[in-house]
Formats: C-alpha cells, structure tokens, sequence
C-alpha cells in the first residue's frame, strides 16, 4: 500500500474534523476513526485499530496516544510493514505526525478560547445549560466506543469471566475508593494467568 500526498492530506484534514467532534476526548471518535481507517480507506487491519486503543488505553500518559499509534501504523504499513527499513520507519513517524497534528490542533486552540470566553460568561444561563448538556453525549460517544471495541471480538459469547471481571471491577470503582491501578494489575494478573 503506498499513500500519495493526497491521501496524506485527506488523513491530516479527516482528523482535523474529527478533533471538532471530539467532545469528551479523542476516544470518543473512535467509531468515526474505524469506519475512515479500517472500512473506508483499508489503511488498518481491524487488529491494528483495536491494538492501538488497547495498548493507549494500557500505558500511562494520555489516552490521546492511541491516534498517535494509529497513525504511525498507517504510514508503517505504507512504507512497507516492518520489513520496509527505514523508510517505513520514517513514513511512520510521519503517520504519527499527521494524526497527532490533524486531531490535537483545532481541538486544543478551540479548547483555549472557548474556556477563557466562558471562565467570563460563567454565570450566563446559557454556559451553565451547556455543560450540563455534554455530559450525556461524552456518555453516548463513550458507550458507542465500548460497543465497537465488544462487536469486533471473535465470540463475545465465551467471555463470561470477562463480563463478570468488567462488573466487579465496575462496582469497586463506583463503590470503593481503591486506586484503579491495583485492578487494572489484578486484570493484567488474571490475563496473564489465562483466566480471562
């Protein structure tokens, strides 16, 4: 697979888009993300979309990081795959460059100028109606990433542990005050040990 400058720009711009929508964090166009990277364009496997979530979601940092990865898996495989040398090394950084550049530019200019507008309106009706609103569409998008990531397992049906470790660690976190990084180790452990 090779990518002309077009396609480059049609990734930088689709990402430029996507950064608007990104109400709640990036994570929340995800789905948008999988139908352009993997359906549309084929520019992804389906193995490579949902390894750059897992592995974002998984290391410490910002869960942004999993557009960086995405985009360095798509300037990886036009160079070549790993087998391309230095060339696909320095079209992945490029991938990465673009993606992270198109989602993190108007989001984060946006980001500054509506704060500092609405730190002054703060006691406008209107300010107050609209951050109550988001939060149930930061829900939705949330929910609708979950749903994606779940459909695309193999056979969801064989995952009862699974389904029962999601719960129990639900519950501790609503419930309790432990650190979500004991139960994000305890799942590594059970992983680790095959029993989910």
């Amino acid at each position: 697979m090779s990518l002309t400058l077009a396609d480059w720009l049609a990734l930088f711009t689709h990402f430029l888009s996507l950064s608007l929508l990104a109400v709640g964090g990036a994570i929340t166009t995800a789905p948008d993300m999988h139908r352009y990277l993997v359906d549309g364009c084929h520019w992804l496997s389906e193995a490579q979309f949902n390894s750059a979530i897992a592995i974002a979601q998984a290391a410490p940092g910002p869960n942004v990081l999993f557009v960086a990865l995405m985009g360095w898996s798509v300037g990886l495989n036009a160079g070549g795959g790993a087998a391309g040398g230095w060339h696909a090394q320095a079209l992945a950084l490029l991938g990465a460059l673009v993606a992270m550049t198109g989602i993190l530019l108007p989001s984060g200019v946006l980001t500054y100028a509506a704060t500092r507008w609405a730190h002054r309106h703060r006691e406008l009706r209107a300010v107050r109606a609209f951050k109550a609103g988001l939060a149930p569409i930061v829900l939705a998008l949330l929910i609708a990433t979950g749903w994606l990531m779940t459909a695309t397992h193999p056979q969801p049906a064989r995952d009862g542990p699974l389904w029962l470790l999601t719960a129990a660690v639900t519950l501790l976190v609503w419930r309790t005050r432990l650190h979500l990084l004991w139960l994000i180790g305890a799942g590594a452990a059970l992983g680790m040990l095959g029993l989910v």
